[in-house]
């Protein structure tokens, strides 16, 4: 077995306790299976295959045998098994389906959101288990607490340019209780130092952006292999046409793309997507009142730790990723939705998105907004 640098060696963490670890062929996940292998766990790799041109009947690309061949140097690296895992059927259903299914209604659905619930911390978990391992380990920025109690809270990441708790808000709690962050507790900066001085093979591999089965090719290239154009009216806030849209699938409200207009005045921003007559209402400037929303509703919610943020006071929400949490209160709504109601206007809340609730650095939950 290839032995490594153990400086970074934890000594407080259980020893001989099995762990899977998702390894991508990212430095992220690569850090993350060297912490744990110094830190005396028995590490298994998985590489998830999601996605590949064998099966492409929608014209995604994906590099997958690269991302797989950088994984498994990484785990002769660490002297760790690596398995393959074949996911694609069940990430077109539970992923990709339900994303073509959202742009086709006018929303804006999230990929990773379903992910991280359904692939990686579903079935990849479910295999962890069927392995009869410990836990289930990524390198996501974020990080997972247990109380007295055993219940798991989810908590952003130290990086927080990097935090990813965002995307995480719907794992279920028993898979989080066997989750672990290795890297959730670092900044991006020390991960990449950590690979180097580790001596793996990614160290130097820069960070992959934008979803993967969609390779080379923009979104609304990618939506047109499913979803058929259909143009229509842009109008002005007072109801003049000035240009046109090839479809509100390929549009996102605060967007300044996916139309065109004749109009002098702009920059235009993309405000509201009437379905019912396919036309799209933008305004000029970013400034403009219809781009910002005193309040929303959210459903299809889920709570990490099962209880629900209505009436609870000190909390922030995020409506995209990277922004920075607004404070807000909530109301119950009616049918399992929420109201959320912020304190200061947010820009360009966009339904199909998702809305996720913080209380400081801890992640409660969220929803989608409808």
């Amino acid at each position: 077995m290839t032995r490594i640098w153990n400086k970074h060696k934890q000594s407080n963490a259980p020893l001989k306790r099995k762990v899977l670890v998702g390894m991508s062929g990212g430095v992220d996940s690569s850090v993350a299976a060297a912490l744990l292998v110094n830190a005396g766990y028995r590490v298994v790799g998985g590489f998830i295959k999601n996605w590949s041109d064998s099966k492409d009947v929608w014209s995604g690309e994906c590099e997958w045998r690269g991302e797989r061949r950088d994984a498994i140097r990484v785990a002769a690296k660490l002297g760790i098994p690596l398995l393959t895992f074949d996911f694609e059927d069940q990430y077109r259903k539970q992923v990709v389906a339900p994303l073509f299914e959202g742009y086709a209604r006018g929303v804006t659905p999230n990929p990773d959101v379903l992910c991280n619930q359904f692939i990686k911390f579903g079935l990849f978990y479910h295999e962890m288990k069927r392995l009869k391992l410990d836990f289930v380990a990524t390198g996501h920025y974020a990080q997972v607490k247990q109380d007295r109690k055993g219940v798991a809270h989810l908590l952003r990441g130290r990086d927080p340019e990097k935090d990813q708790s965002y995307f995480l808000h719907r794992v279920d709690q028993t898979a989080l209780r066997h989750a672990l962050f290795p890297v959730g507790d670092k900044k991006k900066a020390d991960v990449r130092r950590l690979a180097r001085s580790f001596g793996l093979p990614t160290a130097e591999k820069e960070e992959s952006m934008g979803i993967c089965f969609i390779g080379k090719q923009d979104m609304t290239a990618f939506l047109r292999t499913r979803i058929p154009s259909k143009p229509g009216d842009v109008v002005d806030p007072n109801g003049r046409v000035i240009g046109a849209h090839k479809g509100l699938d390929s549009v996102t409200i605060g967007q300044r793309h996916g139309f065109s207009v004749s109009q002098p005045g702009g920059p235009w921003y993309a405000a509201v997507k009437d379905q019912s007559v396919n036309c799209l209402m933008v305004v000029p400037g970013r400034e403009h009142p219809a781009l910002y929303s005193s309040t929303a509703t959210v459903g299809d919610l889920h709570w990490v730790t099962g209880v629900s943020a209505i009436g609870l006071r000190g909390l922030q929400c995020a409506v995209r990723y990277r922004q920075e949490a607004v404070p807000i209160s909530v109301s119950d709504a009616g049918r399992g939705r929420i109201s959320l109601h912020f304190k200061k206007p947010v820009f360009a809340v966009a339904p199909g998105q998702s809305a996720v609730v913080y209380k400081g650095r801890e992640c409660f939950g969220g929803g989608v907004i409808v």
